[in-house]
């Protein structure tokens, strides 16, 4: 029997993808109106595919659809924040825990390389550079873990934790205190310790929300 050819990507997860990253970078801030039409002129399709993306988006939070008004990009709240960093801590936390009893010599180098990439990012002041070494980090975690349904669970969070408008890090003195939360991390990881290790990442996942809400707390004084 002939299953028949493999289909490339499907049209409407390449909008998805289009739109998603435009969202991540503000260019369709939270609560922006999408509008479908302009959305379908600009990328020259129908109105189909380009909804059937606007769903695979409201399942992964980034959008709303809203009965008789259309879709909008979701707006994150502080208690919205609170309550995913919640889940977050817990979830990376049984992740580093599994790293942790998991790890192998050659894991453990691999992620002790990652972590000089944000010791030279640190010493240079460089936010981009920290940022994306950290993601690098936090993800060959999740790689050693090896558990796929709390890879999944972290990434879709992380997803819609990239709506807010502000970034930890930009707060002064948290790339040095998240410096200072992966070394002790890393630290717990060498000695297999699985309790120090699973603690250590839920206190780094609830210090960048700590950060985060000193961020908003400014803003709201500064209004």
């Amino acid at each position: 029997m002939n299953a028949g050819r493999i289909a490339p990507l499907a049209l409407y997860q390449e909008v998805a993808e289009r739109l998603r990253q435009r969202i991540f970078a503000h260019e369709l801030p939270p609560g922006t109106w999408v509008d479908e039409q302009a959305l379908a002129g600009q990328y020259g399709i129908s109105r189909t595919p380009l909804r059937e993306a606007l769903k695979v988006l409201a399942s992964e939070g980034l959008v709303t659809l809203k009965p008789r008004r259309g879709c909008y990009v979701t707006e994150i709240s502080e208690r919205d924040l609170d309550e995913i960093f919640t889940v977050m801590a817990l979830l990376e936390g049984q992740c580093a825990a599994d790293t942790a009893r998991k790890a192998t010599e050659a894991d453990l180098a691999r992620l002790q390389a990652l972590h000089q990439d944000l010791e030279q990012a640190a010493a240079k002041n460089d936010i981009d550079g920290f940022f994306e070494a950290n993601q690098a980090f936090h993800q060959e975690v999740q790689l050693i873990a090896d558990n796929r349904w709390l890879t999944q669970a972290i990434t879709d969070l992380r997803k819609v934790i990239k709506l807010s408008r502000h970034h930890s890090l930009f707060i002064d003195g948290r790339i040095e205190q998240s410096l200072a939360e992966h070394r002790i991390l890393l630290e717990a990881l060498g000695r297999r310790d699985v309790a120090a290790t699973e603690q250590a990442m839920r206190e780094h996942i609830s210090s960048g929300r700590r950060a985060l809400a000193k961020i908003a707390a400014r803003r709201e004084s500064a209004a």
